[in-house]
Formats: C-alpha cells, structure tokens, sequence
C-alpha cells in the first residue's frame, strides 16, 4: 500500500517564523509559487502565507514588510495531511474538500507538500495495465 510521503514534494520551501514579510513577498512575487509555508525553529508547521494574505495583514493596515515577520501573519493551514496517510485516503480527502495543495506533516513537523496534480499522477502509475 503506497503513503503519502512516496508521493509527496520532500522537503517544501519555508520561511522561519521570525523571516519578514518582504521575504515571502519575494517568493510569492513568482508566479509558480502560490503559497510559503512558515515553520519555527523546530521545523513545526506555524502557518501558510499567500499573496491575500500579504494584502490583508500587511499593505492594507500600512505595515512595513521589512519589520513584521511573517509568524505574525502566516494563516493556519485548512488542512494537512500525516505523511503515513494512504495515497487512495489522501486523494479522497483533496477531492472531498477541493483542494489542490496540502502541508504533509509528521507529529506537527512539516515534511512536504501533496498536490493533487502530482498525487492523480501518482495512482495512474501504480494502476495495473489492462489486460489485453
């Protein structure tokens, strides 16, 4: 039976809690990237920052984004994923609450990232070929 963690992005790029604002700022100004995930120094989860919650917690209340961390803004995450979860569970689980991305965490570290996109690709490779 596959898990998560054999299908999942090892390792995704975070921001440490106390990095500012202007840093995920950088990151989002990509247009691959569409959300940061913040850790502390532990590597534990703290939250998700993407480019509205930016606009929402740092230009609208007139913020500097160089002197306000992202800790204090990052949300918490709707969802994750435990890294020991099935890969069948997980793909029912995104379609069930429409999401495309997910933290994959083990007892609160974050650990990766499962996309639906990677994880549909995933389960048509362990499909078995028809039979002719």
């Amino acid at each position: 039976m596959s898990r998560v963690r054999e299908a999942m992005v090892p390792e995704p790029r975070t921001l440490n809690a106390s990095a500012p604002a202007a840093e995920a700022g950088q990151l989002l100004a990509r247009p691959e990237v569409r959300a940061v995930f913040v850790s502390d120094g532990d590597g534990r989860l703290v939250g998700v920052i993407t480019r509205k919650t930016l606009v929402r917690e740092v230009v609208a209340p007139g913020l500097s984004p160089t002197e306000t961390a992202v800790g204090e803004i990052a949300e918490e995450p709707h969802y994750t994923i435990e890294s020991d979860m099935d890969l069948e569970a997980a793909f029912h689980f995104l379609e069930e609450h429409d999401a495309e991305r997910v933290p994959v965490v083990e007892g609160g570290r974050l650990v990766g990232m499962l996309s639906r996109e990677l994880l549909q690709r995933r389960l048509a490779e362990d499909e078995p070929a028809p039979e002719p």
